[in-house]
């Protein structure tokens, strides 16, 4: 027995949830993806991961910027789909596309639901220090991350957990919950669990200005800020009217009263709020990624001075 999915999905965390729905011998019958974009230096059009994996497979692709037309809902339910299968798609699926498929649509999200419904999940965890997140297999309906839960698993966060690290472990996981719970839907053995109404938690869209570093933190925030928002937005200081990208950091303790983003030796240790935050790899606007002490031969930032 097998049923007729519609995979809705678009960035590289979605494939292995596309890829092991098709080798467990599911049927699907379409794939939906953000429409092709601009990408690179060259601003070529690029179809999206979830685009290219699908034509590979040989699975019919649509890309529709809206599912609200008419004409957009009619096409999805000629598929006759049983399931919906969402991962990280971008778009708003309205009540009527939410009630097409025989049994709905269900989402990966990645998060220990409800904690963190929204956006951001992963890097919202690890700014906020959370000691673990995971994965909910959740049942859609028309609020934000609020359906019923059909299975969780839990992953540590870790002090050297970074973020597509996570985003990736956590995605090969759903990929294989979303099995179990395709199995349970055809042997009629679902059993959805409303939310729990305390502990619900907000993860909003990051945006490119939370990636500008206060040296007024405290060292162990600004370090968890790191490995939370890179690749994007990065995690960046002006220096002289050039902003410099911090990638790899951690924290230190050296004995300082002065001015937060004072540098205070020559590994470009930098005072914060408490404690301070020792820079281990950094990269200038178009240049590579280099380890510290190579990056201060090319730009000679002294002791003393204070980063932006």
């Amino acid at each position: 027995m097998s049923l007729r999915i519609i995979f809705m999905g678009t960035p590289d965390y979605a494939v292995p949830a596309l890829r092991a729905i098709v080798a467990a011998g599911h049927q699907v019958v379409a794939a939906y993806s953000q429409p092709p974009r601009p990408s690179g230096r060259g601003h070529k059009t690029v179809k999206s991961p979830v685009q290219q994996t699908a034509e590979e497979l040989g699975i019919p692709v649509f890309t529709p910027t809206s599912l609200k037309t008419e004409e957009a809902l009619q096409q999805f339910a000629s598929f006759e789909a049983d399931l919906a299968v969402v991962v990280v798609y971008g778009l708003l699926l309205p009540k009527a596309i939410l009630e097409a498929p025989k049994y709905g649509c269900i989402n990966i999200h990645a998060s220990l639901l409800p904690r963190w419904r929204g956006a951001a999940p992963i890097q919202r965890a690890m700014l906020a220090g959370d000691h673990e997140t995971g994965v909910t297999i959740m049942q859609m309906d028309e609020g934000l991350d609020t359906g019923d839960m059909l299975l969780q698993d839990v992953l540590p966060i870790t002090t050297s957990s970074t973020s597509p690290e996570l985003h990736e472990r956590i995605f090969y996981m759903g990929s294989s919950l979303v099995l179990e719970v395709l199995r349970d839907i055809e042997l009629g053995d679902i059993d959805p669990q409303p939310q729990p109404v305390e502990g619900v938690t907000y993860a909003e869209k990051l945006s490119r200005e939370e990636g500008h570093i206060s040296w007024s933190e405290k060292a162990d925030d600004l370090e968890r800020k790191v490995r939370a928002l890179n690749p994007w937005p990065g995690v960046w200081f002006d220096y002289k009217g050039e902003r410099i990208k911090v990638l790899e950091s951690e924290v230190a303790h050296l004995p300082y009263d002065g001015e937060p983003g004072t540098v205070l030796d020559e590994a470009m240790t930098v005072a914060c709020g408490e404690n301070s935050l020792r820079l281990l790899k950094v990269q200038r606007a178009g240049g590579k990624p280099l380890p510290t002490r190579e990056f201060l031969n090319g730009m000679p930032i002294k002791i003393g001075d204070v980063l932006a």
